[in-house]
């Protein structure tokens, strides 16, 4: 197996890929078999299969702009083009573009989040590589 030397340490490789697929999923990214999610964006503590702990991962606002990022290329290609081939009044853009942003908003949050949780735990980050997360004080200006 490859070998991935993070500091004075070497460990295996982990797929970042799979990983995030696994996670993307709503799965546990070590194992793929334990769920990842135990309400709509609340990560379980530990995957109930492998035990693999989840519940010190970092994901915090990441996902949340990674979607506003994506919705937002999404939304906005997709009205130019209709724009530009319709005829539409400001109200028919209102019905069509809010609730299409809100839709793909909710849809795209749980899959992004585990991606990130699957990210983090695929390059042994915020714990997940067996350390305790160290918290460095930033000088005074």
């Amino acid at each position: 197996m490859e070998q991935i030397v993070l500091g004075n340490s070497s460990r295996p490789a982990r797929s970042v890929w799979t990983a995030m697929k696994r996670g993307a999923l709503g799965r546990c990214p070590h194992c793929g078999e334990g769920k990842l999610f135990k309400s709509f964006v609340k990560t379980v503590d530990a995957c109930s299969v492998c035990g693999e702990e989840i519940h010190h991962h970092r994901a915090d606002d990441l996902p949340a702009y990674l979607v506003v990022v994506i919705v937002g290329h999404i939304v906005v290609g997709a009205f130019m083009g209709v724009e530009a081939t319709s005829t539409l009044s400001t109200w028919q853009h209102l019905a069509l573009w809010v609730p299409l942003t809100i839709i793909l908003a909710l849809a795209m949050l749980q899959p992004v989040k585990g991606a990130v949780v699957g990210l983090q735990w695929a390059l042994y980050m915020h714990g997940f590589g067996g350390e305790a997360d160290t918290v460095e004080s930033h000088p005074e200006a």
